[in-house]
């Protein structure tokens, strides 16, 4: 079996980390895609994704990063259960910055 994600996009908002009980940094970011052809109103949409990173990926991102940034993520697709309401999210494994933050 393969689950394997690969995307680009802009970082929605700038990132914030938080921690798990056990003091595990991790990150929860929103990419923005659009998508790569136009919509019946001639109009490109825009998809966005949940993607959650952790440890130095979260840290190093913080520090790298802001909001309308421009970054490529490899990582896995996982299901959560929460409320009895099922949701997908991207597990990062790798992150590229593909611009620069701005200063």
């Amino acid at each position: 079996m393969l689950n394997q994600v690969v995307l680009v996009g802009r970082l929605v908002k700038d990132i914030d980390i938080l921690n798990t009980k056990e003091g595990k940094a991790f990150s929860n970011i929103v990419l923005a895609i659009p998508r790569s052809f136009k919509n019946s109103e001639g109009e490109y949409e825009t998809d966005f994704v949940r993607c959650t990173l952790w440890d130095k990926l979260a840290t190093n991102a913080k520090e790298f990063c802001g909001k309308g940034q421009i970054l490529g993520i490899k990582g896995k697709l996982q299901t959560n259960k929460v409320d009895d309401k099922y949701y997908i999210e991207v597990i990062a494994e790798k992150v590229s910055y593909l611009s620069s933050k701005k200063q």
